[in-house]
């Protein structure tokens, strides 16, 4: 059996030049991996920027090709192309903007809020995001909605005319009618139930004279149904009224020839 001791360090038999070579070799090889690490890192964001930059391109071009569609009111292809567009740029507001404008001239008003709402999402300082947001709500009778999208949109710039004179102004406009027609529907309502009310007189079904009146009611039908009237006609063509009594009923003679009651 082999037997195992104790062995020198190698290190003990390198020449001290030999250790500084080693040393200054594998300093140029760390200097050469982190420059080739730098490089790797600034070529795949160099590569990330141009693909950004492609994307972004590549939207504008069909974000410029919806709009030429819409401007021919060929609006489903208008949203085809943003929609593609969308894909490649999803942050981009002015594409829901522009989409739900779309939306609401095709008169589908529930995709056109919620276009509306991912632009104004994606940028709450665009007043005219909030401006189509409002009309969207508008479609859909959502009043006091609007009114508050306009205000925001007015808020972000003051100046904006459209926004003041036509639909900030028409929407208030729509919210007094609407209140005025809910008044006057209440009205009507509460003006039904009063009559209904008053045609309906408070008796007192228990009163004396009420009991009196049952009680004469009751003598007279238990009259009417003690006799009964028999109408007679003989052959002759004699008719003859008989009234009978239950207990001793009336009877017909020989000249009987037709017996009805």
């Amino acid at each position: 059996m082999a037997s195992f001791g104790w062995k020198r360090k190698i290190g003990e038999k390198v020449s001290k030049a030999t250790s500084q070579q080693f040393e200054a070799e594998a300093a140029d090889d760390k200097d050469l991996a982190d420059d080739d690490a730098a490089n790797w890192v600034h070529a795949t964001k160099r590569r990330k920027k141009i693909l950004v930059e492609d994307c972004v391109k590549k939207s504008k071009e069909l974000k410029d090709e919806g709009a030429n569609l819409a401007e021919k009111r060929r609006y489903r292809e208008a949203i085809q192309k943003w929609d593609k567009a969308l894909q490649l740029t999803p942050e981009d507001a002015t594409l829901y903007e522009m989409k739900s404008q779309v939306l609401m001239s095709l008169h589908e008003m529930f995709p056109a809020v919620h276009a509306a709402e991912m632009a104004v999402q994606r940028n709450p300082r665009s007043w005219d995001a909030w401006q189509t947001l409002g009309r969207a709500q508008l479609g859909l009778g959502e009043i006091a909605l609007a009114i508050r999208s306009f205000q925001v949109s007015l808020h972000i710039f003051p100046m904006n005319p459209e926004v003041w004179k036509e639909d900030l102004s028409w929407a208030r406009k729509l919210h007094e009618q609407q209140k005025a027609t809910k008044t006057e529907a209440v009205q009507a309502l509460a003006k039904e139930k009063e009559l209904s009310q008053e045609s309906i007189p408070d008796y007192d079904f228990e009163s004396d004279e009420i009991v009196a009146v049952c009680a004469a009611i009751a003598e007279k039908e238990k009259a009417l149904s003690a006799a009964k009237t028999v109408v007679i006609v003989s052959a002759s063509g004699t008719v003859e009224t008989v009234t009978e009594r239950e207990n001793c009923p009336t009877a017909p003679d020989e000249t009987l020839f037709i017996r009805a009651r």
